[in-house]
């Protein structure tokens, strides 16, 4: 069995994407803990779901954020390089 340059590089890269997603359990678990944080809070007071909602929301989108641009960078990795 001969491996080549391509073969090398081929594997290189899939290595380096399956690398760069490991980016995305950070923002996973943040997004469950703020979750259960609202959550939580909206169990305990009830009528101040409305505000809790639009800053959980929020939350999760800067968190959702870093997760982009880990998917991105794998993107690149795979596809341009």
């Amino acid at each position: 069995m001969e491996i080549n340059g391509l073969d090398l590089i081929s594997a290189a890269k899939t290595l380096g994407a399956g690398l760069a997603m490991i980016g995305v359990i950070g923002p996973g678990i943040g997004i469950g803990l703020v979750v259960q944080g609202a959550l939580n809070a909206m169990g305990r007071n009830p009528d101040a779901s409305g505000q809790l909602t639009t800053t959980m929301i929020l939350g999760i989108a800067f968190a959702e954020a870093v997760a982009i641009y880990a998917l991105v960078i794998a993107l690149i990795i795979l596809f341009v390089m």
